[in-house]
This record gives C-alpha cells, structure tokens and sequence, in this order.
C-alpha cells in the first residue's frame, strides 16, 4: 500500500494489483483474453498501461526496456504495466489490427481512455509524464494562447491558485515533474502547462535565451480586479521535484503572519527550508501603514523568504527603538537593524546590499570616517551637537500619540483639544524640540480634555502638505469644531506649557460689572493666568471696532487672554480710567498701569499688532528668547551690560530714559551676562579682549550702519549725561568702538531642502496613499528620474502594467522607528543637497 500524504492529509492510497506485471522483469506476460479478464475485473478508477507486442524489432526492444524501467515510478501512482503477447493463443482484436503496431494503450477500468504512439515514450520521463498528463486532462490544462490563460485565471478567480509552466516539449523530465506535482497538488491548485515560446515570452518579457523550463505561481486565489491577470510569481530555481515541492509549500504560507513573541522563537516552514526570516517591527499608531510596508515586501521577497509583521509590545522583547528590522537565520540566529529602505531589505536577501545595516556600532563606524572635512562635520550648530551628545539617550514617547495618514483625521475628530507636533525625525530641531514636548506631556498627564500628538512629516508628507506646515518643527493646537491656532514662541518646556494653559482659557474674556473690570486689572481674577492684563472697552454702537478686537483677541490666544467690556455703562467706565471709546487698557502685575492705547478703526491684524507691541516691556531685560521681538523694532539698542542684578541707581536712571518723551527714537533695555552667558561673546565681537569692566552701557544701531558706542567710563550713568552722550554720537562727535560688518547674517553652509528631501524616488519605504502619491509616480517615471523606469517589479510579472496600475503599497518603514535615514551622516546630506 501507498499513502502519499501532504500536510497530514492523505491524497492516494491505493493496492498495487496483485500479478500484474512483475516487478523485475517483463517474462511474465497475458495473452489478450487474459487482458480482457483482468480489465473487466479491475476498478473503474484503476489505470493500467498496455503494450501489445507482435513481432520483434530494435526499435520494440528499446521501447520495452525503457517501459520496464517506468515499472516502479508508474507504480507510486497506483498505475500497472502490463504486456500481452499476440503470439500466445486467443488472439482478438488489438492483435490482428495493424494500427497497434507501434502503440501503448492506457486503460481505466476497461474503458481506453488514450492511445500512444511508442516512440512518444522514449524515456522513463515520457512514459509517465505522458500516462499522467492523459489520466489529469482534466485537471490540467495545455494552454496555447495568452487568451487561454486568461480566461483560466478568470474561471478560477477567487477560488483557488494556478500552478502554470513551461516546458520545451511534452514528455521532458521536466514535463514529468510538473505532472507529478499535479498528482500531489492537485486538490490544492489547478495546473496548466504549454509548449509555446511565444506564450512564455507575452508573459515574461524574455530577453535572454529562453530556458529550459520555467514555472509561475498564479494567485488567482487572492485576486479581485477581473481586468487584471492575476499575480504571478516566477520559481527561480530549475524545475526538479524537491524544487517544486518547496516552492508550492511557500506558495502556500500566508503573505505576512502577524505575532507579539520573541523572534528567537518562531519557526516557520521557510526557516525549515533554510530561508530567511524578516520581522518589521511596528507599534499600534503605525500598524496598518506597517502592514501595507510588509505586504509589499513580503511580494518582493515571495519564495526566497518570510515576512512577519511584528509588534513592539510583545513582552519580553529587549531592543532599542532605533531598530526597524530583524533578521532571523538558521545559522546566524537574531540580528536587529536600522536600514534606510526596502530596497535595503531586498538587497540583504539577495545578498548584494548596497548599504551596511550595522545592527550595534553603525554610529561607531561612522564616527571612524575621516575623510569628511570637520567644518561639513559639525556646522558649528550647537543644537547638531546636543543630537550627538545625547544620541543613544531615547525619549519615552509613551504619552505622545503617534498619527499617521489613516488616524490623522479620526484621531483630531475624537479629541476636544489636541497639541500636534509637525517634526522630521532626521532633522536636529526637531529632536531637540521634542527633549521638551515630552516634558511637557509629562506635566499635563492626566488633563483632562487635551491631549498631544506627533506627526513625522518626513513619513507622511502629504499629511502636513495639508496641513499648511512647511518647516519644521510646527506646534499647532487644534479645537474640536473649532480653531486651528499656530504656536509662534520659544521651544522651551516652559514657554510650550504656558501656550498650552492659554490657549485652553476663552479670549477675550466677557466682564460684565465694572467689579469685575477691576478685578482683571488688578490681576485678582481667579479665572486668568497672571500676566499683563488687556481690556478693550466698547459701546454698544461699535460693533466693527469690537469684532476687531475679538478676532484679534483669538489671533494672539496662547500668548495673552485678554478682557472686553461692552456693556451699556461702557462710556461712564471709559470716563473713570480717563479714556476715550473705543480704548484697549493694560495694566502689569498686581494692577500696575502701563498703557492705554487708543484705538482708531484698523483692521484685525493692524489691531493685533498694535496690542502685540503694547505688551512689550518698556524697560526689557535681554535674552536669546526675547531678542527678536525686539529687534523687529528696528530701533538702536541701548543696552546696560551687567554681570548679576543692576544697582538700584542705574536701574531707576535706565527706567527714566525708557520713559523719554520720545520713546520711538531707541530702546533702552539690559543684558545680564549671568542669565544670558552669550552677551560675553558679544562683548568680546564689539571690543575684543579683555573685556571691558562692567557695568557698560553701550549704544547699538544694526539697523543703520552697524556702529557700536561705548558709554565714557568716567561718567556716571544719568539720565541727563546719557541723553546728552546720544545727542552728539548722533551729530557725529562721538568716534564709534567698533563697527558691525555689512554682511548678511546666514549659516555658514546652505539651507537643507526640505521639500526635494520629501518626494523620494519610489519604491522606498514611504507609503504614500493611492491618491497622494499618483502624482509623485508619474513624475518619477517620466520625469527626471529614469532609473525608475527599469526597476525591477515585486514579481517577474507578465505585465507590468498590471503591478504598476496596483496602488504603490508600502515602500518605506515609517513610524516604526525614528527615520531610517536619519543614520546617515548628517554632513553627507547637506553635501547631497
């Protein structure tokens, strides 16, 4: 008995028949009523295979021995082989017919079912190639045309795989093969084989010679689009049984399994077959982008190794978050990596890589390289340094939500109030902004109503293209139903956090009894943040001064909440602070008036701008944070350079020179070298070294000429000596320490290029959607990059146009880990651009 058995369901058992031919010899033979007999006796489903020989000839006897040969191969199919001699007596009607000289007769049953011309079976491979091809016609079908193909695929559709191949002739080894595969496949797969070189060549754009075989794996199975032939997947390797039998085991695995165990432990079939295995490490935010990343992947690398898809929060896994892939074989075991692209990924399965994915000392390596000149190196950027510095330091990003393209929407739609940080992972500022966006996540944990969130716009172009970002990072607070309000201040923790306790708080704030006008004034109101108080005081006749004043009060939410007053008693209000209507009162700290601006019809933005520059301090302490609100001002500088706290002396003197009937003609402002440790380095710019003994007061006009005056150290600092100093540097008296340089102020490098950095030539990780990246493909292949015109397809396909008008599913491994580019050396970027 034989049982050959295919994922533990037996498919053929069947008792071999009992003085049938011998198994070692053909001595034995029937004469043909002993044929009939036996036919007659035999099961409609048995096969026999029946030679009648009449006469001696060579070319019988090479037939004969070949025949003997096939004994045992015919065998494991349930098939005998059986010769009658018509020499022997009872003779009947194949003996005396002329036609069978030359024949071999294939019975079922006793029903002929196909007769053979001996000298089609030459070979142990043409027999039972040929004997199984005739009892499969139905299971296997000879196509002639592209046509027939397709209208196969089409009946299939849906239902089941094909297994379709090429052979150079029918009764080849390789035909055999097929038809054994067919034997044992056939209740998974339909077959199909042809003979046409034409056919092979509509379907595989041969350009080389053409083999001597070749097999496809048509996914009719997974196929939808009845316009589009199904999938095919080429076998690589020559068509053998053992070939055949590993590459239709793989065709049946699933395209990309899904787990959360430790990769040291999964086992698969293509571990089994000595293959590779390919984790993409993914997160909950990112997973079905990810997913789309492996399919694409999994196509790419279908039968020369397995995908899985595999999630950052199975428990007990241990590795750093800058990794994106694992790779897993036989003979290496584990090794996790960071690599730039899926083209990274195929090359390593291939086995020519065109990068190093350095799983442990990539940023070690690249240190090492010194033939990058040291000015492209570290750009003088501080922040670049910081990067370094802190390089192997991971931020726990736990309570920041990650968006992608697909959450985006439904993620803003289920939040009252959300932060979202536009960022590019590769890029310096960004990584330095967000050390403070997760201090500031840390702080709010447990609000409620708000909440914060990321988008890599390097990931999701198309997401922040939308989103009007175009640099980056962007801090944007959006409103459930309501505004969408852009953060214009520093990056600090503290700053961010004061912009987020703003923006949650109504502006303008409606008063309604003079009580409460008074309370906002003083600073008392429980409701507000302390800070300098803004009041606008309206009638009821002023409406176009009032909608003014509220859309400017929005404008500036998250820098200032400020208060309207608008009621019937607005005029004898107005009267009492000693303001004519329409007015905007501002008073500092714990009730302390400071303005009160007048306001004549403007637009919303003049308005903005007129109160924007009201709330500056008039006597302001200089810092890296403030300066460019100041210098905007386009005013010369007079600032009192210290080193701690002022005395009491210059302090009242310099608060009298910021109030000068004139204030428009400069600012008077400080510099404590102790808070803001830099103004020593300008210092040094205007008078070199040693520095000067402090205090210094000092005249700055970068506006105008760029001269720098030095207050004469022998005179003590009042009001009436400094105004009397300004007067004759402006006359031209006064002879200037130093002069700043007529140049632009520019980095020392060019600008990165953002937005050529955010359109790659595909295929890459990045998974645009259908319908963003349709544009960009076109561009790509019939625009300047050519070389994307010959990239290879995911499968040697019979068309490319069926890959090419499929969506581009995942080319890049986004938000899985930081930027896979982002290991590359940043001096090599700026060289690139």
């Amino acid at each position: 008995m034989l049982c050959l058995v295919l994922k533990g369901r037996a498919l053929l058992c069947s008792l071999l028949l009992l003085g049938a031919w011998p198994a070692s010899s053909t001595e034995e033979v029937f004469s043909e009523q002993e044929l009939q007999e036996y036919l007659s006796s035999s099961p409609a489903s048995k096969a026999s295979l029946v030679h009648f020989r009449r006469e001696a000839s060579l070319s019988a006897d090479v037939f004969l021995e070949q025949l003997e040969k096939s004994i045992a191969a015919l065998r494991e199919y349930g098939i005998s082989v059986l010769k009658v001699s018509c020499h022997r007596e009872g003779t009947l009607g194949y003996c005396r017919e002329e036609r069978s000289v030359g024949k071999a007769y294939l019975f079922k049953g006793h029903v002929l079912i196909r007769e053979f011309p001996t000298d089609a079976l030459f070979s142990v491979d043409a027999i039972v190639a040929n004997v199984l091809f005739a009892l499969l016609f139905n299971e296997v079908k000879y196509i002639a045309t592209l046509e027939d193909l397709q209208n196969l695929e089409n009946a299939i559709r849906g239902q089941s795989g094909l297994v379709f191949a090429y052979v150079q002739a029918v009764g080849t080894a390789e035909h055999r093969v097929l038809m054994e595969a067919a034997f044992v496949y056939g209740s998974l797969y339909r077959f199909a084989v042809t003979t046409e070189v034409t056919l092979l060549k509509s379907i595989r754009d041969e350009k080389s010679d053409i083999p001597a075989s070749k097999l496809f794996f048509c996914h009719c199975q997974v196929a939808t689009d009845p316009g589009q032939p199904c999938r095919r997947t080429p076998m690589e390797q020559p068509l053998t049984t053992l070939n055949v039998h590993k590459f239709l085991k793989l065709m049946g695995e699933p395209l990309v399994m899904e787990i959360m165990a430790d990769p040291e432990k999964v086992s698969t079939v293509h571990l089994q077959l000595g293959l590779p295995l390919i984790f993409i490490l993914t997160q909950k935010e990112t997973l079905e982008a990810d997913r789309r990343t492996a399919e694409f992947v999994a196509w790419r690398l279908l039968g020369r190794a397995g995908v899985i898809l595999l999630s950052r929060g199975a428990a007990g896994l241990d590795f750093l978050l800058r990794y994106n892939v694992a790779v897993k074989t036989t003979a290496e075991g584990v090794k996790y990596m960071v690599l730039k692209d899926t083209e990274e990924i195929i090359a390593l399965v291939e086995g020519n890589k065109q990068g190093g994915p350095v799983p442990e000392n990539v940023e070690e390596e690249e240190e090492e390289d010194a033939d990058e000149s040291y000015e492209q190196e570290i750009q003088d950027d501080q922040v670049v340094e910081s990067i370094v510095r802190d390089r192997k330091h991971e931020l726990p990003l736990g309570r920041i939500q990650t968006l992608t393209e697909e959450s985006f929407s439904s993620a803003l739609a289920a939040s009252d109030w959300m932060l979202l940080l536009f960022y590019a992972s590769w890029e310096a500022v960004s990584l330095v902004v967000m050390q403070s966006y997760v201090e500031v996540a840390a702080r709010l944990e447990g609000s409620p109503g708000i909440s914060l969130a990321r988008v890599n716009c390097w990931d999701w172009p198309h997401v922040c293209a939308q989103q009007n970002v175009t640099h980056f990072p962007t801090l944007k607070s959006y409103e459930k139903g309501g505004r969408t309000l852009t953060y214009s201040g520093t990056w600090g923790t503290e700053a961010m956090a004061r912009f987020i306790e703003l923006i949650q708080t109504p502006s303008p704030v409606k008063l309604t009894t003079p009580g409460e006008v008074e309370e906002y004034l003083s600073g008392k109101s429980p409701r507000l943040s302390p800070g300098v108080s803004v009041l606008g005081l309206f009638d009821a006749s002023m409406r176009d001064e009032k909608e003014a004043f509220m859309e400017a009060a929005a404008a500036l939410s998250g820098s200032i909440v400020m208060g309207i007053y608008c009621e019937e008693d607005a005029t004898l209000l107005a009267n009492q602070y000693r303001v004519p209507l329409p007015a905007v009162l501002l008073a500092g700290p714990e009730g302390s008036r400071r303005e009160t601006i007048h306001l004549p019809k403007s637009s919303t933005q003049d308005m903005a701008g007129l109160i924007r520059r009201a709330l500056l301090e008039p006597f302001p302490e200089i810092t890296v944070e403030n300066l460019p609100e100041y210098f905007q001002l386009q005013k010369p500088l007079l600032i009192l350079f210290s080193s701690g706290s002022m005395s009491q002396g210059d302090e009242q003197e310099m608060r009298l020179l910021a109030r000068e009937e004139n204030p428009q003609s400069f600012l008077a402002c400080w510099l404590n070298l102790e808070n803001t440790p830099v103004g020593r380095g300008i210092l040094r710019a205007y008078f070199g070294s040693p520095l000067p003994p402090l205090p210094l007061l000092v005249w700055v006009s970068p506006h105008a000429g760029g001269q720098v005056f030095a207050f004469p150290s022998g005179q003590s600092i009042t009001k009436a000596s400094v105004l009397s100093w300004i007067e004759k540097l402006e006359s031209g008296l006064e002879v200037p320490s130093a002069t700043l340089p007529d140049e632009d102020w520019k980095p020392r490098l060019p600008a990165y290029d953002f937005l050529s950095r955010m359109k790659p030539p595909l295929p890459e990780f990045t998974i645009y959607s259908w319908q963003s990246s349709q544009q960009e493909e076109n561009v790509a292949v019939h625009g300047e990059d050519k070389a994307a015109e010959g990239r290879e397809d995911p499968v040697e396909d019979p068309s490319r146009a069926e890959l090419e008008t499929e969506p581009p599913t995942g080319r890049d491994l986004r938000g899985t880990a930081p930027r896979l580019a982002g290991r590359e050396k940043q001096a090599k970027r700026h060289l690139e651009l």
